[in-house]
């Protein structure tokens, strides 16, 4: 028997999932944050950040983040987080050494840590820190 693979609607109740299980603190202070759920970026964006191979993008934040925010500003529109559930699926199946439910909270959580205007270097720098 094969098994289906996980829907768009299946990857959002796990990214809500992980979402949930975060520290209320923690969620409190990203605020207003969108997750949405797509099977890859589009190709606009995928071009403004030069990726050629869509699979290469397993999520993306996209607004302004907190360190750049000033009251001063107009409201700004709510942050979005994308996840992509083509790639993130792939890297599931590469990896085979993690729970699908832990790979979409990884990529969740690094995506939100863009939201508080940390870098890639610097999340991974923490994430070695926690090993």
């Amino acid at each position: 028997m094969t098994e289906v693979p996980p829907s768009l609607d299946d990857m959002h109740r796990l990214a809500l999932a992980a979402w949930a299980a975060l520290p209320a603190e923690f969620r409190a202070l990203a605020g207003d944050v969108v997750v949405r759920i797509e099977d890859f970026a589009d190709e606009e964006t995928l071009a403004d950040l030069g990726i050629e191979d869509p699979f290469e993008l397993t999520g993306l934040y996209s607004g302004v983040d907190l360190t750049q925010r000033s009251i001063m500003d107009p409201a700004p529109q709510a942050p979005v987080v994308s996840l992509y559930r083509r790639p993130i699926l792939d890297e599931w199946i590469e990896r085979g050494d993690v729970a699908l439910s832990d790979l979409v909270a990884h990529v969740l959580v690094h995506e939100v840590g863009h939201h508080f205007g940390l870098s890639d270097e610097h999340m991974d720098a923490l994430l070695e820190e926690a090993d």
